[in-house]
């Protein structure tokens, strides 16, 4: 009899799978930051925009990789749980390649525009709509129960070093030749797509291509509807970051408020990850076990009470180790969620409440942002966040209550001990 492992690490094909998911969100974050960039200034230099309408293009950008999201979640559900898992993973890596590789040409030829540039977010917004679902539903499906927990918190934490990494190291590229950013991820990409090649295939669950598509889209939102724990899991994430979110405002704290300029606002920007960072590899080493429900709702909560100090802080310093805070705890909310959403879907709709919960993510960010300038605009930026932190607190004391069954969560496990 061998000896089962004791890390996920110990199973080649989930370091596949972690190498694969690493390299896609390392060339992701890195090509958003560039298109962004490069948007804004081909308005600024080639079409002549002022500043308000060149800003604005940023505004449709944002809008055109979105709509795919919201348009094509459920689709994307149903695709992963039909179809091969790793060959539809195969197929959005290859999309994203196709995308980085033409930026990088029309970068190289001087050939970009806002059509282009449009035209390429959107496609990229569309490959992303495809590798949450397929990819993001692997895990349970390469570790034993278990190490589930573990694998989760590995998972974050690459995503969350690449949210550190991405951006900045595209930055830097960016400064030593405009091509050299898509020349990284197309490299990226292309050694995420071999180690996705690598793994065993992930065939879909029996009977799961015996329905309509649209039956199976339709199940996917009444499972989650009627399961009132999935339901509470995944609608505490949306509200809390929907009302709590400050990211949308870093701008303004670092031009206005804490006068830390440019620079502060990367290093504010790079604080939240580091602090998830910092409590991935802590959820690694030991992963939480017991009261998992008290605990996520904690952290919702220590989450809505930081951003209100954040929002009330005037020093540099305070703000950076408050926004490190409010990473860790986000990190430990996104841990005990991720994990228990898992565990207790069937293997048949891994891939559409993968995606009704990328969507409900997406959703919060994008509505989130435009909730921040729209209360900035009646509050100004301080009274914003800080009424957003307290609605987040609000939001996990109306879900302690409302959804009993996240309270009475003690483990992981599916059968839950109910108190």
């Amino acid at each position: 009899m061998t000896d089962q492992p004791r890390s996920p690490a110990h199973i080649p094909d989930y370091r596949r799978f972690w190498l694969t998911r690493f390299c896609s969100w390392l060339a992701g974050g890195g090509m958003a930051v560039i298109i962004g960039y490069q948007l804004y200034d081909v308005a600024r230099q080639d079409y002549h925009m002022s500043i308000a309408k060149a800003s604005f293009q940023l505004g449709i950008m944002g809008f055109c990789q979105f709509v795919p999201m919201f348009l094509l979640s459920p689709v994307a559900g149903v695709i992963a749980d039909r179809f091969d898992k790793r060959n539809v993973g195969l197929m959005s890596i290859a999309v994203d390649l196709v995308v980085a590789a033409s930026l990088w040409a029309a970068t190289g030829l001087h050939a970009l525009s806002l059509p282009l540039l449009f035209g390429l977010g959107a496609l990229h917004g569309l490959a992303r709509v495809f590798i949450g679902p397929s990819i993001g539903s692997m895990a349970p499906l390469l570790v034993p129960p278990a190490l589930l927990p573990r694998a989760v918190a590995m998972n974050s934490m690459a995503m969350q070093l690449a949210t550190i990494i991405g951006p900045a190291g595209a930055g830097l590229l960016f400064a030593v030749h405009p091509t050299a950013p898509y020349m990284g991820a197309v490299i990226l990409l292309a050694i995420g797509f071999l180690s996705m090649a690598g793994l065993r295939r992930l065939p879909p669950h029996a009977g799961s291509r015996d329905q309509h598509p649209i039956r199976q889209i339709a199940e996917g939102f009444t499972f989650v509807w009627n399961n009132r724990f999935l339901l509470g899991c995944i609608t505490l994430d949306l509200f809390a970051v929907l009302f709590g979110g400050a990211t949308a405002l870093l701008p303004v704290f670092a031009r206005d408020i804490l006068h830390a300029g440019p620079e502060g606002l990367g290093q504010m920007r790079a604080a939240t990850a580091v602090g998830a960072s910092l409590m991935g590899i802590v959820l690694t080493a030991r992963p939480i076990s017991q009261n998992v429900g008290v605990k996520m709702l904690v952290a919702v909560g220590v989450f809505g009470a930081i951003t209100v100090a954040f929002g009330l802080s005037t020093n540099y310093f305070l703000s950076l180790g408050l926004l490190a805070v409010l990473g860790a705890a986000d990190m430990i909310s996104v841990f005990v969620r991720s994990t228990l959403v898992q565990l207790h879907t069937p293997d048949e709709m891994r891939g559409r409440l993968s995606a009704i919960s990328g969507l409900a993510i997406s959703a919060s960010n994008e509505l989130g942002e435009m909730e921040s300038g729209l209360a900035a605009a009646l509050l100004g930026a301080t009274g914003a966040v800080v009424m957003g932190g307290i609605g987040a607190m609000a939001i996990t004391v109306l879900w302690a209550v409302f959804f009993p069954q996240i309270r009475r969560a003690r483990t992981f496990s599916p059968h839950l001990e109910q108190g």
